[in-house]
């Protein structure tokens, strides 16, 4: 308890300093060939600059101008734009848990009510994120869950956003549980589009390359996206991406894939990396997305045993995108797969199937080591 108290006065410190800029404030870092931008509110990704083939700087997340934008989302489309998604990434069936015979329940809203997802209605998205620590190349955000949403316990987490020569952008989230037991398993969820949308063939990422050579298995998933307990390998199907792939190749057969009369791509695949690398061993490139539009080439490593691969389905040509990706004479709007979220975590709903034995990577407490997610993504220009 005194460590738990300790713990409040300097985050309501820090917090009073940081609101004196404000959660809006963008916080800029830069390294050769790389420039991002965040702001404290949901720990956010706005803007992330690499160079293309031509050598010209393109901004390949989405997102808004105005840092206010970000609020009035939430609080109509939500649409989730390069925050952390947290206390649980993802669904969690019929909003409920049990861990160690006590049982707890999260806001229902997902799906008129039937799960819960991205940690409930006020998730770590929409938290004010308190700035730890700021410079040229890094910037450090933190966030006390006092038993947010109805999970169990208090945990705090540090966000860590670093960018160094390669270019390279490396995201470290590290959260401890301060009392109880309780489910851990947060994700960057940033919206890519590698094309920057320079053009018309940019405007999409059906044109771009995707290779996930260790995602050979993957979860079903119900009509609502919800784990059916099953695990089923992507041999012969669509989903099947252990070679490169052009993502609109076989999209048109992803009907009723990302949830009722969906045709799309919404699906967990479970990292399975060879025998000379560990399970959470971050030595290898788990997934490559390349443009042809840009030529900008993208490769994510990390810790974690599964990759969410979202094709934007549900964008309906309404969102405009940022003047940094205005490339026409008139205004350029996000379509439907105009973009890529590719959410590292542990696998979907774990906490649900002990049949799957993922408490140790998924349930947290305060004798056991923290819960880290690392992710580092490098670009380079792809090979013509």
């Amino acid at each position: 308890m005194m460590l738990l108290n300790a713990l409040i006065v300097s985050l309501l410190s820090l917090f009073v300093s940081a609101q004196t800029a404000g959660p809006l404030k963008k916080y800029i870092i830069s390294a050769p060939g790389i420039n991002a931008t965040f702001i404290a509110y949901g720990a956010r990704l706005t803007n992330l600059y690499v160079n293309d083939r031509n050598g010209d700087p393109q901004d390949v997340v989405l997102g808004y101008d105005n840092s206010a934008d970000y609020v009035r989302d939430d609080q109509t489309i939500h649409t989730f734009f390069g925050p952390i998604v947290g206390r649980y990434a993802n669904r969690i069936k019929n909003s409920t848990f049990s861990i160690g015979g006590v049982t707890s329940h999260t806001p229902a809203n997902d799906n008129v009510g039937h799960d819960t997802l991205h940690g409930g209605k006020t998730g770590y998205d929409q938290r004010n994120w308190t700035v730890v620590s700021a410079n040229t190349t890094t910037v450090t955000f933190s966030l006390l869950d006092q038993a947010f949403e109805g999970f169990p316990g208090s945990v705090i987490t540090y966000a860590t956003y670093t960018v160094s020569s390669g270019p390279r952008w490396t995201s470290r989230l590290v959260s401890i549980p301060l009392d109880e037991p309780t489910p851990i398993m947060l994700a960057n969820h940033v919206y890519w589009n590698l094309g920057a949308f320079v053009d018309s063939a940019g405007s999409t990422i059906l044109n771009d390359t995707l290779s996930m050579p260790y995602a050979a298995r993957y979860i079903e998933i119900d009509n609502i996206e919800v784990p059916t307990g099953a695990i089923s390998t992507v041999n012969g199907t669509f989903l099947d991406f252990t070679s490169p792939k052009q993502i609109g190749r076989d999209i048109e057969s992803a009907t009723n894939n990302c949830g009722y009369k969906c045709t799309g791509y919404d699906n967990a695949f479970i990292l399975d990396r060879p025998r000379y690398s560990g399970p959470e061993s971050t030595d290898l490139s788990m997934l490559t997305l390349q443009s042809n539009a840009t030529g900008i080439q993208l490769d994510v490593y990390t810790n974690q045993q599964s990759l969410q691969i979202y094709t934007c389905n549900n964008m309906n040509g309404t969102t405009p995108v940022k003047q940094s990706q205005q490339h026409a004479n008139s205004t350029t709007y996000v379509e439907k797969y105009g973009c890529l979220v590719i959410e590292t975590q542990q696998w979907i709903d774990g906490i649900n199937h002990q049949e799957w034995n993922q408490d140790s990577y998924q349930i947290y407490a305060v004798d056991s080591e923290p819960a880290v997610v690392f992710a580092q993504y490098d670009f380079s220009i792809m090979d013509e």
